[in-house]
């Protein structure tokens, strides 16, 4: 695991490194589908240092006006006005790229809070990633989303579904807070600072365990529970929404629970390894070449057409052949491993050579020329009606 571990932190630093200084105007161009989608989920994975590399590989990407250094650590700040963030209006590209990709982000943001292994610098990445998207690619539309986001994030620990440790809770409420402040701001809304302030001033009074200021100092008491009826602590969606009543903002969707789709591909790509992600790929390799001649054979009748349909019990005998195929590789001997993907190679290497059989030595042509090229000579052509056809190509 640990072998693993660095192989991967390794990898992902490489990207930081390259991506550093990266300037691009639009984010479609620089967050393409085949880069991004195999980035989240990494972000999914349960070590939080990988996480915070790959925060920082997005940081380097979106961030293209260099504000990072600006919104370094998660606080309440004053004045952001002081910071002298510097941005553009939003693009039309980039208006297409959030409304594509964006729920994509706000996933990862929502399901990247709750591990249970987050430390100070995880909240302090997701704090800036939520900033950064707010400077580079929020109108009126994505506020409003990264608004249900922060709302999501702030009943996610309340309610405790998922039985998170307190000071986890109390971290995503401290983020919440911290960003919430940052975006009044910078969306310069007087209503909604007002609102924000008297939450914040409040919880600096009766709960400062739900501040960055305090939750992320050393020994900081945590209470033993959360008092959700006492709503004077916490950000109310009818109070920010009368706030944003107006020209611009579509406060109706503030009133609709933001809910993350969690896919089964991210639970199946944070628990692998690599060792479990090279014997599946070697068990579905085994199973792609079936015996052509037996599968011919076999007689279809109502019995197998039954059993075709039938899906009962497929799982479970999905998952006992997965649980082989893993426990074969991990202790089985080298030597068996070595043959079993050596036959597999040789494989390969059989069909390489026959595409390059017939790359290198094409058919003969009817012309009846013979021609040299690349300083090799060609076979001698035959005349047409000595070739052989497949009966396909015959009209």
């Amino acid at each position: 695991h640990q072998g693993t571990k660095r192989i991967q932190t390794m990898l992902l630093s490489s990207l930081i490194m390259v991506t550093s200084g990266f300037k691009s105007k639009s984010m479609s161009a620089a967050l393409p589908p085949p880069f991004l989608d195999p980035l989240f989920s990494i972000s999914l994975m349960e070590d939080s240092e990988l996480r915070q590399l790959v925060l920082e590989i997005l940081h380097n990407i979106i961030d293209r006006h260099d504000n990072r250094a600006k919104l370094r650590g998660i606080r309440v700040i004053p004045n952001v006005a002081a910071l002298k963030i510097k941005r553009e209006k939003i693009s039309k590209q980039d208006v297409a790229f959030m409304k594509k990709h964006g729920q994509q982000l706000y996933r990862h943001v929502y399901l990247g809070c709750k591990e249970e292994d987050n430390v100070h610098k995880n909240f302090e990445l997701l704090f800036t990633t939520l900033a950064i998207l707010t400077i580079e690619l929020a109108n009126e539309e994505v506020v409003i989303d990264l608004i249900r986001l922060s709302i999501a994030l702030q009943e996610m620990a309340l309610n405790n579904e998922e039985n998170m440790p307190m000071s986890i809770r109390c971290g995503i409420m401290a983020l919440v807070a911290a960003y919430l402040n940052f975006l009044s701001q910078m969306i310069a809304n007087p209503p909604f600072c007002q609102h924000v302030s008297k939450v914040i001033e409040l919880r600096n009074m009766d709960a400062p365990h739900l501040l960055p200021e305090h939750i992320f100092r050393d020994k900081c008491p945590l209470p033993e529970s959360l008092d959700k009826h006492d709503r004077q602590l916490y950000f109310q969606t009818a109070d920010m929404a009368e706030c944003l009543a107006g020209p611009g903002y579509n406060v109706e969707r503030l009133s609709i629970p933001y809910i993350p789709q969690v896919t089964d591909e991210d639970h199946l790509q944070r628990r692998r390894s690599f060792v479990d992600t090279i014997s599946l790929q070697v068990d579905i390799m085994s199973n792609s070449l079936p015996d052509r001649q037996s599968e011919l054979a076999e007689e279809i009748t109502f019995e197998t057409l039954k059993k075709a349909i039938d899906t009962t019990g497929l799982e479970e005998q999905e998952r006992e052949k997965r649980r082989q195929v893993i426990e074969k590789f991990q202790k089985a001997p080298f030597e068996e491993i070595a043959a079993h993907c050596e036959s597999k190679a040789n494989m390969l290497h059989d069909r390489l050579a026959q595409i390059f059989e017939l790359t290198i030595r094409p058919p003969p042509s009817p012309s009846g020329v013979v021609s040299i090229s690349a300083g090799h000579t060609q076979h001698p052509s035959v005349p047409v009606y000595e070739m052989k056809f497949p009966d396909l190509c015959v009209y």
